[in-house]
């Protein structure tokens, strides 16, 4: 019996920026900076189009709204993802080695900081710090799977 099979693979263009701060840390931290920032941005710019194009009104305060918006989305998350970056790489240059343990530790340290910046509560802060290994960790199996 005749068998056809189908394989491919889908890829996105690569678009890669280089900074270079002079230091591989700041490198690391600015990269993730920026490349989470304009990710958070781009979606909270595509989240309020949607809502624009809902109500059916636009004017140059929604405008105002969308870029103040897009601007407090990037710059947290792209905090946050440079904080990340930052840390994993600071953890794995002083370990010496890479491993899935670089981002259990990296992440629970960015959970760490953002969280104590942001709140004083010290269960808040545990939380924030076990949360952010375990999503860190989760992330890192993933992409050795795929």
């Amino acid at each position: 019996m005749p068998r056809s099979r189908f394989a491919g693979s889908i890829s996105s263009p690569k678009v890669d920026v280089a900074i270079d701060m002079g230091n591989p840390f700041l490198n690391v931290t600015v990269d993730g900076f920026l490349k989470i920032g304009t990710v958070a941005a781009t979606r909270s710019a595509a989240e309020d189009a949607y809502f624009i194009v809902k109500k059916g009104n636009f004017s140059s305060h929604s405008f105002e709204d969308t870029l103040k918006k897009m601007c407090k989305e990037g710059a947290y998350w792209g905090t946050v993802a440079g904080v990340y970056a930052g840390m994993e790489y600071g953890v794995e240059r002083i370990r010496g080695t890479r491993d899935w343990k670089n981002a259990m530790i990296g992440g629970a340290l960015t959970g760490l900081t953002i969280s104590a910046a942001s709140s004083n509560n010290r269960d808040r802060v545990v939380l924030d710090a076990i949360t952010g290994g375990a999503i860190a960790t989760a992330a890192e199996f993933i992409n050795y799977l795929t």
